[in-house]
Formats: structure tokens, sequence, C-alpha cells
């Protein structure tokens, strides 16, 4: 259930409303906060709604990039999933699904020990993208494949009789 709609429910039932006007306060940085938002902020923990309980799993979430080991960042990984499917939180347990099962992945991160930029990864997955895209009209998988390879692994092309101009 999103903010709005949790708003609405509130109303709907004769709540005053608490989450009205609250959307950055719970989606910023604490760091990033202005004083104002700080305060809406106090004031929605005072209540146990389910934006409040995702926020307060996100802020918790935070915590995860702090490790070093990549064995204790799988631990933490691993208990935070568990916390958040236990809720009754539908978004929040689908985010825990995904990370569960792109878990190693994650964890490489810091086996690299932040070395690499997602930037290049990136960069790499859509210089395949265009690739592949302009590889549509090829009829054979090898065919793509060996475009993929000269693209991205920068092989020389082979000698043509022909020439196109």
């Amino acid at each position: 259930m999103g903010r709005r709609s949790e708003a609405a429910r509130l109303e709907r039932d004769g709540y005053e409303p608490v989450l009205k006007h609250s959307r950055w306060c719970l989606l910023k940085r604490p760091e990033n906060r202005t004083e104002k938002q700080t305060v809406k902020l106090a004031e929605l923990l005072q209540y146990n709604l389910q934006n409040v309980r995702s926020h307060l799993q996100r802020e918790d979430f935070q915590r995860f990039w702090e490790y070093t080991s990549p064995a204790w960042a799988g631990k933490f990984l691993e208990q935070w999933c568990t916390r958040t499917m236990r809720s009754k939180i539908e978004p929040m347990k689908k985010i825990a699904e995904s990370l569960r099962k792109h878990r190693e992945l994650i964890l490489n991160w810091f086996r690299a020990k932040g070395t690499v930029s997602a930037g290049s990864v990136e960069g790499l997955n859509n210089k395949g993208k265009l690739t592949i895209r302009k590889a549509y009209g090829f009829r054979t998988y090898e065919a793509i494949e060996i475009a993929l390879y000269h693209t991205l692994g920068k092989l020389p092309e082979p000698n043509f009789t022909h020439e196109f101009c």
C-alpha cells in the first residue's frame, strides 16, 4: 500500500491526516532533510503505519553498505531479508525476494572492495544491448554472438571481397 492509499484509508476511517506532506521526509536521507522534515518525521514515528515501518526498514538497510567483509555483509543481508519477509509490507517483501535472488552478485561489490564502478558495468550493458539491437535481422544465434565479440572484445573485422560505400 502506497503512501497516498494509506493516507486515504486513514482519512476514510476518520483519523487525522498525519501522512499529508510527508513524502520527502520519508524518502530523503537524514543528512539531507530540512528541519521541518525532521520534525514531521519525528511526529510520524509515533504511529505504527505501514509507510513508517517501511521507512525504518529502508533506513536499517543502509547499515549494509558499512560492512567491509562479504561474509558479515551476507549475514546482515540474510537477517534483514528474513525480518522483511516477516513484515506484512508487500512492496518490501518483493525487494527482499529480489535481494535474495541476486545475493551473490550484490556481495561481489564487497569482494571487489568497491573498486568496480557501476558506471562501467552499465556502459558495458548498454553497449551489449545496442549491438544486439543492431543485429536484429540476423537469423542465427552464432551471428549475434560474433557481433558481440567484435563489438565488446574489439576483435578485428574480417576482410570482405566487397566494400559498401
